[in-house]
């Protein structure tokens, strides 16, 4: 059990980034008897599932309970990246900026969790073209179905490793309602068991080498391979560019300058110009926008 006071730190703006997907808000949170008593703010409380480990997470306004054992207390620090300084990070935001200034003011309390990479590599490959909750009930389910029980809380899964979800044929990976991702997930895991991707390496390898090597795997090309390095190898200078993104940048950037620029190109372009100033740390911005845009669609 761990109890901590942090600004910089909110656990539903996490949960609506769009980075994981086994953190699940907890229906009626107590309030914990640690937290101060005079607060009138609402607890709010989330379960969360990371590779063997169960956590039950309280909130109410910058007060925070990790329900857990005492010795993973310095792994969840490490999961929720409690070391770094990101109120330095959101205060380097450009004042000329003022869209990521307002992004930066809303998703203040967002953090780059530290995340495993294999669960993000299938995480990623299931994301393309589905919404965050059909995201959420596909790792679930694959969870449920070759994971292993949780010791502490049987009755929950942790993510399979490659070699429990390499016995899934591709007619029941199908039958999990992934569609075309499907023969992506069973080949990835067939690559991953053979060792011709090997997960060992990728912890040593910087972002340009991490992205090249992962482009290389049948199903994971330039956005997922981005998530995968922001997400899973925790490289902050990554920035993922989808349809959500792509959209953001052309409302909230494209001007006149970029009329001659070949549209394969644009997006590129834009990031460069306007969030290269972040340098190893871009795709905190990325998130900043990414979370704003949702909030202000009613998504948040």
């Amino acid at each position: 059990m761990l109890f901590l006071q942090s600004d910089y730190f909110d656990l539903k703006q996490i949960a609506d980034s769009g980075q994981c997907f086994r953190m699940v808000p907890l229906k009626d949170a107590q309030t914990p008897s640690c937290f101060s008593r005079e607060s009138s703010e609402k607890t709010t409380g989330f379960s969360v599932i990371s590779r063997s480990r169960l956590l039950k997470i309280y909130q109410r306004g910058e007060e925070f309970f990790f329900h857990c054992p005492d010795e993973d207390n310095d792994y969840w620090l490490f999961y929720f990246d409690l070391k770094r300084d990101y109120q330095s990070l959101a205060a380097s935001v450009s004042c000329d900026d003022q869209y990521l200034c307002a992004a930066a003011k809303a998703g203040r309390g967002i953090r780059i969790l530290n995340q495993d990479p294999w669960e993000m590599i299938i995480t990623f490959v299931i994301s393309q073209q589905k919404t965050i909750p059909k995201i959420r009930e596909a790792v679930e389910a694959l969870s449920r179905h070759y994971g292993s029980p949780i010791p502490s809380s049987p009755e929950s899964s942790s993510f399979p490793d490659p070699y429990q979800l390499s016995k899934a044929s591709l007619e029941e990976l199908q039958a999990l309602k992934l569609g075309y991702r499907a023969k992506y997930i069973y080949r990835i895991c067939q690559d991953a068991v053979l060792g011709h991707l090997d997960l060992s390496l990728l912890p040593a390898m910087n972002y340009s080498q991490a992205m090249e090597y992962l482009t290389k795997f049948y199903g994971i090309g330039t956005k997922v391979a981005n998530c995968i390095c922001l997400f899973g190898l925790h490289q902050i200078d990554a920035f993922p560019v989808d349809t959500w993104i792509q959209k953001i940048l052309l409302k909230e950037y494209y001007n006149d300058s970029y009329s001659d620029v070949p549209k394969s190109k644009i997006y590129e372009k834009i990031v460069k110009d306007h969030f290269s100033q972040y340098k190893g740390y871009a795709g905190l911005m990325q998130q900043y926008i990414f979370f704003y845009e949702r909030l202000l669609q009613g998504k948040g």
